[in-house]
């Protein structure tokens, strides 16, 4: 069992009750991905993936919500000497000459504390090294972490670790949720969305050529994270006039309540926050999709650091910075005709279906007609 290596997947705070819908995920997305797995078992708190690519399958793997952080992993029997032992061996391989190292020991223990295995293993690494110059760190300076869990009945001595999206599994809720991408904030509403476990059903909605760009490559950065192999997406044109950013947020809220009682999508997401917009024009935009019959949600009501986290591990902050302009807009009274250029979005839109992979920008192009 010693030489036997695992894909580790640790549920988040919130996926731990949903390991089912995770499990079922994991399969899937290794499917989308053509990745062979031999086994997916549950051991205490930990999901065991048995692959043939322990490399791609653990980054492949990390694009899923609803996990804390993936590892590739040595599997070991929980016994202390043996714990140790492992521990000192990944060590002295991992650890370049002068480096810290923190070791760091979680999980269940028989009669001793994961503390023990830490303090051992520490003197071990640095007995063992005592010719490199190699010191123990701290838990927040140091060059090498060496990572193991512990379960009843086995140890899991870590390789490599990454911290995952958190959130909740994706489609737990079985609950498809209308989305309109417009700019980067929108972009950042959809991962959110999808991160607490909802369906995406996505609407991209432009002003001209540029901006619809601009939007391509934001969407390329959201797509793999729908945990689909093919999708659907509808392309709505504005006009390059609509330029009062609170008249284009309220045009496109308009837009997602006709689609969804067009395609009877029960609920559409808002990205919306206090931080950034009056709580009178939120208000109106809620009631109005509550008239409709049409259920509001609002993932980006608590917008923090850790939703700006996660656009990082995403891959689109380098689109965010607009984001703080969004700050000095202010609420225009000037009336616009908000019914007619949503009739003349709609009469106008494009729907294109298309198989995700390496190529999708210029698949999107393609179907859309655009040059590239």
């Amino acid at each position: 069992m010693e030489n036997e290596i695992f894909v580790i997947v640790f549920p988040s705070i919130f996926g731990k009750n949903k390991t089912k819908t995770l499990i079922s995920n994991i399969k899937k997305i290794l499917k989308i991905r053509n990745l062979k797995f031999e086994s997916i078992t549950v051991d205490d708190d930990v999901i065991v993936v048995k692959v043939d690519d322990p490399v791609i399958a653990s980054s492949t793997i990390n694009t899923l919500f609803g996990i804390k952080q993936v590892a590739i992993a040595n599997k070991i029997e929980n016994k202390f000497d043996l714990v140790i032992s492992q521990i000192n061996k990944i060590g002295k391989n991992l650890i370049l000459k002068g480096e810290k190292f923190l070791v760091k020991v979680e999980g269940n223990s028989k009669g001793y504390l994961p503390k023990d295995v830490e303090i051992a293993s520490t003197g071990k690494i640095i007995e063992s090294t005592s010719n490199l110059g190699i010191k123990p760190g701290t838990e927040t300076k140091h060059d090498k972490l060496l990572y193991t869990y512990l379960t009843k009945s086995n140890a899991y001595t870590c390789i490599f670790v990454d911290q995952g999206l958190n959130g909740i599994p994706n489609d737990f809720h079985n609950a498809q949720v209308l989305c309109c991408i417009y700019d980067e904030l929108s972009a950042l509403n959809v991962i959110e969305t999808i991160k607490e476990g909802f369906t995406g059903k996505l609407i991209i909605c432009y002003r001209d050529e540029s901006d619809l760009q601009n939007l391509i490559k934001i969407l390329n950065q959201i797509l793999p994270f729908t945990l689909q192999p093919k999708i659907e997406l509808e392309f709505l044109p504005l006009p390059t006039n609509l330029e009062n950013y609170f008249h284009l947020v309220d045009v496109i809220t308009q837009i997602a309540i006709e689609i969804s009682k067009t395609k009877k999508i029960t609920h559409v997401s808002l990205p919306i926050t206090p931080l950034i917009f009056p709580v009178k024009f939120s208000d109106e935009l809620l009631q109005k999709v509550f008239k409709n019959s049409i259920i509001p949600i609002t993932p980006l009501s608590g917008l923090d650091e850790d939703i700006l986290k996660t656009a990082r591990q995403i891959g689109i902050t380098k689109f965010l910075s607009n984001i703080q302009r969004l700050q000095k807009v202010k609420l225009q009274e000037k009336k616009i005709n908000v019914q007619k250029i949503v009739q003349d979005a709609i009469k106008s839109k494009q729907k294109i279906s298309i198989k995700l992979g390496a190529n999708n920008i210029h698949d999107i192009l393609d179907s859309l007609g655009l040059e590239h």
